[in-house]
């Protein structure tokens, strides 16, 4: 391979299979800079190498020497992560890597940030008390950001595939039984709320979905409503509508009565306070807004529910407990797995079993009956 001049660039095969662009870099001073990007084949590498000279021609300062780990993660949520996920999986994003990996390791050359960097940073994180969930969010987000820097030839491998994370714990579920959940119930039935605890608790809605609800998304009429967006607290910017967040969780629900009749309630209360405000009433067609027709603002709900709980002397739970409660007596009723799957909008009925089947022994027991009425007793 003869020698080439500034700028133009070679292409070369290593030992190990990957290709390899590389380039010599002329600085302003006279020195020089190697810049190089790995490829699986000769022609992805042709293609880093065309990439590299354009960058040198849009005057690309950061070539000849890999950028730290911080400058890079900044530039991967701007550039990567932000056009392409929610809001929401953005700012966790945003947080894990200024309160996580930038103090810790963020001065590291993208080029230091080996497996055993990411393993102690693991280890480092579960020392200073955060949990295992916190620390596996964590390895996930690293993981993705460094696939890129992969994708953009910036590194060989992703070292966070040589990484043994922690091992997810299955994490106690704390759900209301059915004399609980009746107790609940009648206790509120005069709160101003019970008509949203009553839909999350038979329905098994999201806190945000319940606070999005529109009534063009409820037929009242043939008991069902649809599940269209989330209200969402976006940092920075405050309470917005957003898309649910997968496809699965837009979906139709069939409404017990015991729904039916709260919202019918609930929306001749509202027609007349409506009516009360006159033109003060701001008009979302929100089902659960709050005093004057405006996106109710989630923590007061929680507020309001926490103090429910406490005054009907049920066992303390959160809001969205309300959600596993619903599953779980569900399926201890014999209700089919993929029929609660679709009702929660869980992605995959996958999920559903895993999050639920180990807290309700009902199924293990229903399966050994099928057994006995199989092969006898």
């Amino acid at each position: 391979m003869g020698k080439r001049g500034h700028n133009e660039g070679s292409i070369y095969q290593r030992a190990d299979g990957r290709w390899v662009a590389a380039i010599t870099v002329a600085n302003a001073d006279g020195s020089t800079r190697r810049a190089q990007r790995y490829a699986k084949t000769r022609k992805a590498a042709h293609e880093a190498l065309r990439d590299l000279q354009r960058q040198i021609e849009d005057g690309v300062q950061a070539l000849g020497k890999t950028p730290t780990l911080a400058a890079y993660l900044d530039q991967w949520l701007e550039g990567s992560a932000k056009p392409s996920v929610k809001v929401k999986t953005y700012e966790g994003y945003e947080s894990i890597v200024r309160i996580r990996v930038v103090p810790r390791i963020g001065g590291l050359q993208l080029s230091q940030v080996t497996p055993p960097v990411i393993q102690k940073l693991y280890a480092d994180l579960s020392a200073s008390g955060l949990s295992q969930q916190s620390v596996i969010h964590t390895h996930r987000c690293l993981r993705r950001a460094l696939k890129q820097a992969v994708n953009w030839g910036l590194i060989a491998r992703n070292p966070c595939d040589s990484v043994d994370p922690p091992r997810a714990r299955r994490e106690e579920l704390r759900v209301w039984n059915r004399s609980e959940a009746a107790e609940f119930l009648t206790e509120t039935r005069d709160h101003s709320l019970y008509p949203l605890f009553a839909l999350a608790l038979t329905t098994g809605m999201r806190q945000g979905e319940l606070l999005g609800l529109k009534w063009s998304d409820v037929e009242l009429s043939e008991n069902r409503l649809r599940v269209q967006r989330t209200l969402q607290r976006q940092r920075g910017t405050g309470l917005v509508f957003e898309t649910p967040k997968t496809a699965k969780s837009r979906r139709t629900i069939m409404l017990s009565s015991v729904a039916v009749v709260a919202l019918r309630e609930h929306r001749q209360r509202q027609l007349e306070q409506r009516l009360a405000l006159g033109p003060a009433w701001a008009d979302y067609d929100l089902v659960f807004p709050n005093e004057v027709g405006e996106p109710r603002h989630p923590s007061p709900v929680t507020r309001s529910f926490k103090s429910a709980v406490a005054a009907a002397g049920v066992p303390d739970i959160r809001f969205h407990d309300l959600r596993h409660t619903a599953a779980t007596l569900l399926l201890t009723k014999g209700q089919h797995a993929k029929v609660v799957s679709e009702m929660l909008g869980h992605a995959t009925i996958t999920i559903t079993l895993d999050t639920y089947s180990h807290y309700v022994p009902v199924l293990h027991e229903q399966a050994a009956q099928v057994m006995d009425e199989l092969f006898g007793a």
